[in-house]
C-alpha cells in the first residue's frame, strides 16, 4: 500500500477503505508518512468530502492512535462539552464548573487555539501557576477531589489528531467536515467519558457557515457517538457574532468569572446555562427544567465559582486571580477603535474578528508561534446596537505596537454599518439528538 495511491484516489473522489485509512493515520502518527502527504491528503479529503463510513472509520483510527486513558478510578459520572470553535467561545470555563459543583465529574481534555478560534488550553495558561500538563495519576486525583481537571491533549491520547490538528490550522484545511468531525470525536471517544454534549458552531466566526452545515455535523458527530454506546447529543449554536464581549485568553477568563459571578454577558449566560443543562439532564440528574434550576443555583449561591477556583488550585494556579481579576497583566499598548458613521452595527464578520485578535497576538499564524496572554479586543458594541460617528465600538490590547494598525483595520473591516436595526437572531437554533 503507497499513500501516494491514497492520496490520488482520494483527489479523484474515490472511497477510501477502512484499511487504507487506518495505513495512513498509522504510518503519520510514526513519522512514516511525511507532513507533505499528510497534507496533501487533508486538502483532497476538503474538495472530496468522506462519507460517513469514511468519516467514522478516520474517527475510529484517529482513536486508535494511541493509548487510552484508563479513568475506571473516577468515582461518578464523567461528563463533558466540546465546542467546535469560535470566536469569544469561553463556555468551557463556566459549563464545566457549573456541572462539577453540582455532582459530575469532569476529567477534560481540551485543546489549544486553531486559526481564528481561541483555545482553552491557551486561555487557563494566562493564569499564574496554571498547569495544563498532569500524569494520569494527578488527574484522576483531582477530578475525585475536586470534581473537574481540564488539561492538554496528551501525548498519548490520539496522538494522530494532534499532528492533524497542527497541520491543518497552517494548510487552509480546518473547516472540513470530515477532518472536523474525526478529530473531536476521536478525542472524545478516546477519553470515554460517559456524556457527551456537543456545541456546535453556526455563523460567520464558525467553521460551518450555514445552519444547514452545522446540523449535518452535528448529526455525523451523534452517529458516530451513538454507534460506540455513548449518551451523546449537540446543540447547534449562534456564532454569526461573538460570544460575550471579551475576545482573547486572559480577558476571557475574566469575563468567564464574571458569568460565573451572576454578572456576565446575557449571550453567554443563555449558552452556558443550556449547555450544563443539558449535560445534567443526559446524565439522569433530572428533567431539563430541574436541572436548568440546578444550573442557575450554582450560579447564585457561588459554588460553580468556588469549582473553579478549586481546579484552578489544584492545578498548581493562583486562585486569588479568579477571586481578584485584577490581577491578570494588562496589554503595555491599548487603542480605542470608533464608529466611522451613524446608524446600527447590522452584522459582523466574527471570524474577521477573531482575526484580528490573532494579529493583535492572541492566536497562533504556525504551530510554533507564542501567545500573548493578554492581547485581545473588547468589545463595547455589538450587533444591534445603535453607534454615532466617533463613538467607541471596541478596544484593542496588545504588547507590541506595531500591531494596531493592522487589527484596527480588521475590526472597522468586519464590522457592518447600517441604517436599519438588523431582525434578532436565536442564540440555540436546534437540539440534535
Amino acid at each position: 500500500m503507497r499513500m501516494y495511491d491514497i492520496i490520488k484516489k482520494k483527489r479523484d473522489g474515490g472511497e477510501l477503505s477502512a484499511e487504507e485509512i487506518r495505513f495512513f493515520i498509522e504510518g503519520y502518527t510514526r513519522g512514516e508518512i511525511p507532513d507533505y502527504q499528510a497534507a496533501a491528503l487533508c486538502m483532497a479529503i476538503f474538495y472530496r468530502d468522506m462519507t460517513l463510513r469514511e468519516t467514522t472509520d478516520l474517527t475510529i483510527a484517529v482513536r486508535d492512535s494511541g493509548e487510552r486513558p484508563d479513568f475506571s478510578s473516577i468515582k461518578g459520572i464523567r461528563m463533558d462539552k466540546h465546542s467546535t470553535g469560535g470566536v469569544g467561545d469561553k463556555t468551557s470555563l463556566v459549563v464545566m464548573p457549573i456541572v462539577a459543583s453540582l455532582g459530575a465529574k469532569v476529567a477534560k481534555m481540551s485543546g489549544r487555539g486553531l486559526g481564528h478560534t481561541g483555545g482553552t488550553v491557551d486561555k487557563l495558561e494566562s493564569i499564574k501557576g496554571f498547569r495544563t500538563e498532569l500524569d494520569e495519576c494527578e488527574f484522576v486525583d483531582i477530578v475525585n477531589k475536586t470534581g473537574i481537571a481540564i488539561v492538554g491533549q496528551s501525548r498519548e491520547l490520539a496522538p494522530a489528531d494532534k499532528k492533524l490538528y497542527a497541520l491543518r490550522d497552517v494548510t487552509a484545511t480546518v473547516d472540513s467536515m470530515p477532518l472536523i468531525a474525526s478529530s473531536i470525536m476521536g478525542k472524545k471517544l478516546a477519553a470515554d467519558d460517559d456524556c457527551i454534549v456537543l456545541d456546535v458552531k453556526t455563523g460567520s466566526g464558525s467553521f460551518m457557515k450555514t445552519v444547514e452545515d452545522s446540523r449535518k455535523l452535528a448529526q455525523i458527530m451523534v452517529s458516530i457517538g451513538k454507534a460506540v454506546g455513548k449518551k451523546i447529543m449537540a446543540l447547534i449554536t449562534d456564532m454569526d457574532r461573538p460570544l460575550g464581549f471579551a475576545i482573547g485568553n486572559s480577558l476571557e477568563v475574566i469575563e468567564a468569572v464574571e458569568t460565573l459571578r451572576g454578572h456576565g454577558p446575557d449571550d453567554l449566560t443563555e449558552v452556558c446555562v443550556a449547555l450544563a443543562s443539558n449535560m445534567l439532564c443526559l446524565g439522569g440528574s433530572g428533567t431539563l427544567e430541574e436541572c436548568e434550576n440546578a444550573v442557575k443555583g450554582a450560579i447564585a449561591d457561588g459554588s460553580a465559582l468556588a469549582a473553579l477556583e478549586a481546579m484552578v488550585e489544584a492545578q498548581g494556579g493562583d486562585p486569588e486571580w479568579i477571586r481578584n481579576t485584577s490581577l491578570f497583566p494588562k496589554a503595555e499598548f491599548s487603542r480605542e477603535v470608533c464608529a466611522a458613521e451613524n446608524g446600527y452595527i447590522v452584522s459582523v464578520d466574527t471570524e474577521g474578528l477573531g482575526t484580528a485578535s490573532l494579529m493583535l497576538g492572541a492566536g497562533r499564524n504556525t504551530k510554533d508561534d507564542k501567545i500573548d496572554h493578554s492581547a485581545g479586543i473588547i468589545l463595547i458594541k455589538k450587533t444591534g446596537d445603535r453607534v454615532r460617528r466617533g463613538q467607541t465600538i471596541a478596544r484593542l490590547y496588545t504588547n507590541d505596537r506595531g500591531r494596531l494598525d493592522a487589527a484596527e483595520e480588521k475590526l472597522l473591516e468586519s464590522t457592518h454599518i447600517g441604517a436599519k436595526a438588523p431582525q434578532s437572531r436565536p442564540l440555540i437554533f436546534a437540539k440534535v439528538e
